[in-house]
């Protein structure tokens, strides 16, 4: 009895030294950018709140603000009607802004939007798969995506209304 309880217990021991192995591994050795400065950006698709779907390659031609963010995201609160205010400029030069929500319910998405009165498309990913394909860490993140389909920059944390400005002009067809 004591043979089999030493047993099971050193193979839960060796398990759990395992588990513990594989995190460091993973957090520490493994990129977690998938997406890279200069890199195809990778092509998906989401719904929005009205249940309309939008596809990445579709905007093929114009330049991508594409920005992942959330409701309860204090820095993407602040950032949110600055963006709204340059996309009323540039979406009549090319430029297109896809704000990414991560994993929260319709509801939340669609009172922040009302509060903030914001204008451009709000896609929902549910699941985290776009996030986790562009490898995504801390919110707000966004990637500067041009005509070609290429990202050329890639920011996090708050931006300014000029950062934002400055962005859009860089990623203008």
């Amino acid at each position: 009895m004591k043979k089999k309880r030493l047993l099971m217990r050193s193979i839960i021991l060796i398990l759990l030294i395992g588990a513990l192995g594989y995190t460091l591994y993973s957090n520490f050795f493994v990129s977690k950018e998938k997406v890279k400065e200069g890199s195809k950006a990778p092509d998906f698709v989401l719904t929005d709140l009205e249940g309309n779907e939008h596809q990445l390659s579709d905007y093929k031609g114009k330049g991508v603000f594409l920005n992942f963010w959330g409701t309860w995201c204090k820095p993407c609160e602040q950032e949110m009607p600055y963006m709204d205010n340059q996309y009323e400029y540039y979406k009549n030069h090319g430029v297109e802004v896809l704000a990414v929500n991560i994993a929260e319910s319709n509801i939340a998405v669609q009172s922040f939007v009302n509060k903030h009165e914001l204008t451009f498309p709000i896609l929902l990913d549910k699941d985290r798969q776009v996030l986790n394909a562009y490898g995504v860490g801390p919110l707000p993140t966004t990637f500067m995506i041009n005509p070609e389909g290429e990202v050329v920059d890639i920011t996090s944390g708050t931006l300014t209304e000029r950062m934002i400005r400055d962005y859009m002009e860089q990623i203008k067809p």
